[in-house]
């Protein structure tokens, strides 16, 4: 099943992995010692950021190491901006607005 990188990042134990990855590389074992899930919850949530093609992860004699893939974040960096730029725009109508309100009050 193919999943997208807002599958991903609706979990938070999913986001506080990334934000662990982001620091370097790690194995399995050392991202599970920072939550209180079990290692299989773990697995779960590293499968999924996998598909999602946000992790990769690379055979190092007998560990596996995750990487954080920053180039897939950017996909929802683009989403994002997207609102930024609606929101700044209401503001931009609510200056607007407060200064017509100001001019007629005085």
């Amino acid at each position: 099943m193919r999943r997208d990188v807002f599958q991903a990042i609706a979990d938070p134990t999913r986001r506080a992995i990334i934000m662990l990855l982001a620091v370097g590389a790690l194995t399995p074992n050392a991202i599970a010692e920072h939550f209180d899930s079990s290692r299989q919850a773990v697995s779960k949530h590293l499968r999924i950021l996998t598909e999602c093609e946000i992790l990769t992860h690379e055979q190092q004699g007998r560990e596996i190491h995750y990487h954080l893939n920053a180039d897939k974040m950017k996909d929802i960096e683009k989403w994002l901006e997207q609102f930024k730029k609606l929101l700044a725009k209401r503001f931009d109508q609510l200056d607007t607005v407060l200064e017509q309100l100001k001019s007629k009050e005085k």
